[in-house]
């Protein structure tokens, strides 16, 4: 009951993946946890998107389903067994102990919906009434929550209010902020940080993708911001292009970059650039947001005012775009122009 739509070409699904880089204090916590008990039946694993959240919440799944009575669990959660039945059924999404909400795929257009609908949470309700009365867990993985719409939302929070025994919620934001207060009150939070360079690194050797030009993975190291997704979508969808055009964008100014404007903006609304424009959209978001914060640490208030604002108006420009399907070429020109006038200002 799972679904790998929206994994990156290159990436593994993380119901297959056998291999995490990172966040040993949070597994060890999760092993303890569970062993003694003690473990919350609502887990929020936060964090930036791509830094191993939803592997993170496969491995600790089927370490409960392989050690269903927790006083008999092992003291640690190590790399599972390909081979075993457990895993074998999460990665053909065939296990009937868990279920993967995503955003779905719509039916008549092949594409993947922007939110989490109403009729997939119902489909948690079935699934718990379903399995009542096994004795067994019943798991279910909402990758990311951030992507209900409030009709979701409030469905997925009347099931946490009262659930069934022996059932854990393991939801998945990148930006909690944006979540209801009242599920994140009914989560415990557990924070996942992003890769380091040398975890980042292991991700990539193991996709294969490490044997890269050393100034190209320096690159990618240094504009992934520890996203091993990131990283991917620099190597493998024109990523590192697009941020470093970015980059000279801001570096330049938008009216000495009007060259550089338009190309970025042809090779954005190009045929099958979704995924490259998504790249897009968050890496200027958090890249511009990024820069709010610099100024704030250095005292420079003015300017993190400044960077602040530019990231609202980024921010307010694209949704607004998205919400009526305006033209993206000319809404990635009319967005560096009002950078340009906002920094003139």
């Amino acid at each position: 009951m799972s679904g790998d739509h929206n994994v990156l070409d290159g990436a593994v699904p993380p119901a297959q993946n056998t291999k995490i880089f990172g966040h040993e204090e949070t597994l060890e916590f999760l092993a303890m946890a569970y062993r003694s008990g003690t473990l919350h039946h609502a887990l929020l694993l936060e964090g930036p998107a791509g830094i191993g959240k939803a592997t993170l919440a496969y491995r600790f799944a089927a370490h409960v389903l392989s050690h269903p009575q927790p006083d008999s669990a092992p003291e640690t959660i190590g790399d599972p067994d390909p081979d075993s039945p457990v895993m074998r059924q999460l990665g053909s999404g065939a296990s009937h102990h868990l279920l993967h909400l995503a955003r779905p795929v719509d039916a008549k257009t092949g594409k993947v919906r922007s939110a989490i609908t109403v009729d997939e949470v119902r489909r948690a309700g079935h699934f718990l009434a379903q399995t009542s009365g096994t004795g067994n867990w019943r798991i279910i993985i909402i990758d990311p929550a951030d992507d209900m719409n409030r009709s979701a939302a409030n469905a997925i929070l009347k099931i946490l209010e009262e659930p069934p025994k022996r059932t854990l919620f393991l939801v998945l934001s990148h930006a909690p902020g944006k979540l209801l207060p009242t599920i994140r009150s009914r989560c415990m939070p557990l924070r996942l940080q992003p890769l380091n360079d040398t975890q980042l690194l292991q991700g990539l050797d193991h996709l294969g993708l490490a044997g890269q030009d050393p100034a190209v993975l320096e690159a990618v190291v240094h504009h992934s911001r520890g996203s091993l997704s990131n990283a991917l979508l620099l190597l493998r969808y024109g990523g590192l292009e697009i941020a470093e055009a970015f980059e000279q964008i801001l570096r330049d100014g938008p009216a000495q970059s009007r060259r550089v404007v338009h190309t970025l903006a042809d090779t954005l609304t190009a045929r099958d650039r979704e995924t490259a424009f998504g790249f897009f959209v968050d890496y200027a978001e958090e890249r511009v947001m990024e820069m709010a914060r610099e100024e704030a640490e250095r005292g420079n208030l003015a300017a993190a005012d400044h960077w602040a604002l530019l990231s609202s108006r980024l921010q307010e420009s694209l949704a607004t775009a998205a919400s009526y399907n305006l033209d993206r070429k000319q809404t990635i020109i009319s967005l560096f122009s009002s950078l340009s006038r906002l920094s003139a200002a």
